[in-house]
């Protein structure tokens, strides 16, 4: 297990100095320190001397690959390169453009994002599941059909329509819950019952017809039909064969998501003012914070290879055929 874990770390770190030397290309290159102090100050109308009092104060005036000023590993730490690119991998994300440190933010705002995007998966698994087997076990009928239709146009409607509505239903009309905001305290239930059941809802269009192609897909199998031939009831045949041989497609999904769960949801944490990552990124992006954006471009690097090395580790707890060579 340790080998086959170690050996798949060794395949993953290609792609994450990839990702990070795109983004340094990106940032600094692409887009020069130079031309970000001139979007921080205000525009293009600014002194040279702002433009390199701006770089100086943000760590942004050395040399980008080599500092021929230094001597030792001083020229290649004393670097652009060194401060603002590889120490990412040593978790050091510095301090952001504004001056705050981003490590202590990611700490603080990764809770408000799990609270959220923890129970959403799990209810929503639970209820896209459920649904998914009813269709299955209904199989072309009418129920079928027009759950397959009703799944198509909620998978049609943007996820925007579900947020507005359940803000403008739940939290205006209704007046049972906060639209918007977030609390630390016992009384946090009634910033985040909202938020949870949209995303539920959101996602049960696609997460219902995909797990009902799943279930669709092993029914037709030979295995299923010799538990039939065996006189085994319907029900169990779907909940005891097919359920089970359909984990790994499931799995697929939701290992590779958990990791992600960190990072937080865009739309959600913004529209419903929760102080998590989502919104820390958002933030980031209209402040123009390119500090806080390339570390979180790095840390979902991160966590994203970590949820496939879970998802080729989790194969071998469900499926007994599946053998760490």
């Amino acid at each position: 297990m340790s080998a086959y874990i170690i050996r798949r770390l060794l395949y993953a770190l290609p792609i994450l100095i990839g990702v990070n030397a795109l983004t340094f290309v990106l940032f600094f290159v692409v887009n020069s320190p130079d031309d970000m102090a001139r979007m921080h100050l205000g525009g293009k109308r600014v002194t040279d001397q702002s433009i390199q009092a701006w770089k100086e104060e943000h760590g942004y005036d050395k040399p980008l690959l080599i500092n021929q000023a230094e001597q030792g590993m001083a020229k290649f730490t004393g670097t652009i390169l060194y401060e603002k690119s590889i120490r990412l991998f040593l978790f050091d994300f510095g301090q952001s453009d504004s001056g705050r440190d981003i490590s202590h933010d990611i700490s603080q705002r990764m809770w408000p994002s799990l609270a959220i995007a923890l129970p959403t998966l799990l209810v929503g698994l639970a209820v896209n599941i459920t649904f998914a087997l009813l269709l299955a076990f209904f199989r072309a009928t009418y129920l079928d059909l027009w759950g397959v239709v009703i799944c198509v146009a909620m998978m049609s409607i943007s996820g925007l329509f579900y947020i507005i509505g359940g803000q403008f239903l739940v939290g205006k009309l209704l007046n049972l819950v906060p639209i918007s905001g977030y609390d630390t305290g016992v009384h946090a239930w009634k910033f985040l019952i909202l938020p949870v059941i949209v995303g539920v809802i959101g996602g049960i269009g696609s997460g219902t017809r995909w797990y009902r192609t799943l279930f669709l897909e092993e029914i037709h199998r030979d295995y299923v039909r010799s538990a039939r031939a065996k006189g085994l009831s319907e029900q169990w045949v779907l909940f005891r064969h097919v359920l089970r041989n359909a984990l790994i497609p499931i799995l697929t999904g939701v290992v590779v998501v958990l990791p992600l769960l960190f990072i937080g949801s865009l739309l959600t944490e913004s529209f419903f003012g929760i102080p998590g990552l989502g919104s820390y990124t958002i933030d980031a992006i209209n402040n123009q914070d390119f500090a806080i954006v390339r570390s979180m471009v790095f840390l979902g690097a991160v966590l994203y290879i970590i949820g496939l090395l879970l998802t080729d580790i989790s194969y071998t707890i469900v499926d007994p055929r599946v053998r760490l060579d």
